[in-house]
């Protein structure tokens, strides 16, 4: 008896091939494997209860790091092998293979890194066929060494051993290297001279010291500094222009974190997963970390180390280290060591760098447990390049994503493939690396895109990237319409739908500034049922920086001329000439364009309770909001919505309330929790009356807002209870991170119905 065997996934670069051949001989098979560049061909021939034994056991027993797609299983002559053989990888015209992203260094090579007597003693570079780089170091497919960065490195007889031998753990591991043949790593001053001693062990010191060290990784450089060190900390944010965003932390283990953080069973295992994300943690109190590592936040940011570089760092004595992306403001994170040294040589005091190359940039993921859920605030290193498998087949498209937070996402059969968090196309530098990831994506996935998908904003960089190719229809899909598609792509939900789509901004087709929308969507299209009425975003762009711009527009809705009278924090703060000039702009709509943005509403409110005049990062007033919260508050606000073919929300009847209750005293904290109440129960009951009309029972949660625990948990829970289907992301960010996927998904769906 012979088959012939296609298994497609992430069979190469995870010892799949060896797997193989290890339970051909347990089970008396014969026959030849071989990596193609569309994954893994067995061909073998045995007895028919030897075969059938070795085909059952061939899934169940699999690599940790493999991921089977798909199995084809065909009939063929016997061939009349003798034994068992790994035949040289084959590149054939389909390169469909899927490659595997970079894991954490695996216990097995851990254990041998801390061995005084294994010959990897200390190495920074140990890996083997279970952990390390992918991603980040292949150049093309097939995943074999020519093709990656340790092109350059030619193995020593001991390591070429290992590689050769089908029965070790290094079998065919690309990166595989020791001391003696592989990269290493150098301490450099800012002025590119080396220091003496040990690289790993002066770094410590001179971070114990209260240096800035930057530090090369897997997919760029971190800056780190004792996180226990508040003046290390603050001038790194100064250096750095990072004036108050939270920065993340690494800590040695598990123990270490539990002293700063609070850790539940779920959390650990997110934190000890292959992927090894930051994840966000509520503090321990009194602050045990430096008060400027995440300054009037509730949650660290915390992360395991994940490379042996990180676990020898860790192994000096280390609670915490902030390990924050290397790069300046909104550029993307350095990957080069001449260009770390560019970028980062007024940051940092000294270099741990390598000279093992990166190919592609991935910054650290984010995730946090809500809802009963992991979810995905930035899906980078660790989960890219496995695609999101979708209900249906499509075209290929290429998908540009925003301007915020952007990904690009490309589609082959029904595999959509999310690429890294890319951050804001601001400038030429990020432009640059968008560019540079489709080039890199289109080639190790062999995608030749049908169609371009993007934003209906005319401004964005990827908007203007996508118009600016020849050749290939550009399809704009409206940016709400792509938040709602891409939680239906992640849950393979086809049909019609009820989205809600709460962020800050979004292109309307009306010229209006979207973003607290009710669409009725599927796939394809959109009819906008309801949305929060719209007021004047006076300054724009200047609102989103500047809440008190934003509660002044609202105060005009309700009060008027009047608003001068009110006794708020936020009138007495703003000068009447300054105040005037907005008001003017706003009432005579000059550089105010109309946003019926519920997180514009939200800065706002912030504004109000006297939280934030001025935010230095986005979504900063929103966050602080949800963090002063507390307890369940008695009653909420009136949440009243003006009939007709699209249900305006009124918003201004929510303002004069919560304006009333802060004028009576009531403590911010109860205002806060009243006006999250007020929007939890007053959505769900507008989804309720859209129901009674459309027939429409399922709700799907997406945009930005929804970062907002508080917000996702109390209205999914609401509306559960009201016997909606709750639909909310968890492999994708609900924020812009995940508008490539649903731009994906229409554009692909309206092509393949044109």
């Amino acid at each position: 008896m012979a088959k012939e065997i296609h298994i497609r996934g992430v069979v190469q670069g995870v010892g799949f091939r060896p797997y193989v051949h290890r339970l051909a001989h347990t089970h008396g098979v014969r026959g030849e494997v071989i990596n193609t560049s569309a994954g893994v061909t067995l061909r073998v021939e045995a007895p028919a209860p030897a075969l059938d034994a070795f085909l059952a056991a061939l899934p169940r027993e699999k690599p940790p790091l493999a991921h089977i797609v798909a199995v084809e299983i065909l009939d063929r002559p016997v061939d009349g092998y003798a034994g068992f053989s790994i035949r040289a990888s084959r590149a054939d015209a389909a390169r469909t293979a899927l490659i595997s992203p970079d894991v954490a260094v695996c216990d097995d090579c851990r254990r041998e890194m801390f061995d005084p007597q294994d010959r990897r003693f200390g190495y920074a570079f140990i890996n083997c066929t279970n952990c390390g780089p992918r991603y980040t170091i292949i150049d093309d497919v097939p995943y074999d060494r020519p093709n990656t960065a340790m092109r350059g490195f030619t193995m020593c007889h001991r390591c070429q051993a290992e590689y050769d031998d089908p029965a070790d753990r290094r079998y065919h591991a690309q990166p595989n290297a020791c001391a003696d043949c592989g990269p290493r790593v150098t301490l450099l001053d800012a002025a590119r001279q080396p220091l003496p001693g040990d690289p790993i062990v002066a770094a410590a010191q001179l971070l114990k010291e209260g240096r800035i060290v930057a530090i090369k990784g897997l997919g760029g450089f971190h800056l780190a500094a004792d996180a226990l060190n508040d003046a290390a900390v603050e001038r790194l944010r100064a250096r750095k222009h990072r004036e108050e965003k939270p920065l993340a932390v690494m800590a040695p283990d598990l123990a270490a974190i539990a002293g700063f953080a609070h850790l539940g069973t779920a959390e650990e295992a997110l934190l000890g997963s292959i992927q090894r994300p930051i994840v966000l943690l509520p503090k321990r109190l009194p602050e045990r970390l430096a008060f400027s590592v995440a300054p009037r936040n509730h949650y660290y940011g915390v992360m395991l180390p994940y490379t042996p570089l990180h676990h020898l760092l860790m192994a000096q004595g280390f609670t915490a280290l902030v390990m924050t992306s290397g790069n300046r403001s909104e550029e993307p994170i350095a990957i080069d060591n001449d260009e770390a040294f560019e970028r980062l040589g007024q940051i940092a005091d000294c270099f741990l760098v390598h000279d093992r190359p990166i190919r592609l940039r991935a910054d650290d993921s984010i995730a946090r447990r809500a809802d009963g859920q992991t979810r995905l605030l930035r899906r980078s290193r660790g989960f890219v390049p496995l695609p999101i498998f979708l209900k249906e087949e499509l075209p290929m498209t290429l998908a540009c994503g925003g301007e915020l937070k952007n990904t690009l996402c490309l589609t082959r059969g029904n595999q959509a493939f999310v690429s890294q968090h890319i951050g804001d196309l601001e400038n030429l530098a990020s432009e640059a690396f968008f560019g540079q990831t489709v080039a890199h994506l289109e080639r190790i996935l062999d995608i030749a895109p049908q169609a371009l998908a993007c934003d209906l904003h005319p401004d964005y960089l990827s908007t203007r990237w996508a118009k600016a190719q020849t050749g290939l229809p550009v399809i704009q899909v409206q940016h709400h319409h792509a938040h709602v598609a891409a939680c239906m792509a992640e849950h393979q939900l086809t049909g019609r739908v009820l989205g809600l789509a709460f962020d800050g901004t979004g292109y309307g087709p009306d010229g209006t500034v979207w973003g607290g929308e009710v669409l009725a969507a599927d796939e394809v299209g959109y009819e906008r049922l309801a949305h929060l009425a719209c007021v004047p975003m006076p300054g724009a762009a200047a609102a989103i920086k500047e809440p008190w711009r934003m509660a002044l527009a609202w105060l005009d809705q309700v009060y008027g001329e009047q608003l001068w009278d009110l006794g708020l924090p936020i009138i007495r703060q703003t000068p009447r000439d300054k105040g005037e000039i907005v008001l003017q702009m706003l009432r005579r709509r000059v550089n105010a364009p109309l946003t019926s943005s519920l997180g514009r509403l939200f800065d706002a409110a912030a504004a109000i309770i006297g939280l934030r005049r001025s935010v230095a990062f986005e979504g900063q007033a929103a966050m602080e909001l949800e963090m002063i919260s507390d307890g369940r508050a008695q009653g909420g606000y009136p949440f009243a919505w003006h009939p007709g073919a699209i249900k305006q929300v009124d918003g201004a009847a929510i303002v004069r309330c919560l304006v009333e209750d802060i004028l009576r005293g009531t403590p911010a904290f109860i205002v806060s929790r009243r006006f999250h109440d007020t929007l939890i129960d007053g959505w769900a009951a507008l989804c309720e009356a859209l129901r009674d009309e459309s027939g429409l029972g399922r709700v799907v949660l997406s945009g930005g807002c929804f970062q907002n625990t508080l917000l996702l948990e109390g209205l999914g829970a609401t509306l559960r209870a009201r016997g909606f289907e709750v639909y909310s992301h968890q492999s994708v960010p609900t924020n812009d991170g995940g508008i490539s996927l649903g731009q994906a998904l229409v554009a692909g769906s309206r092509k393949k119905k044109a």
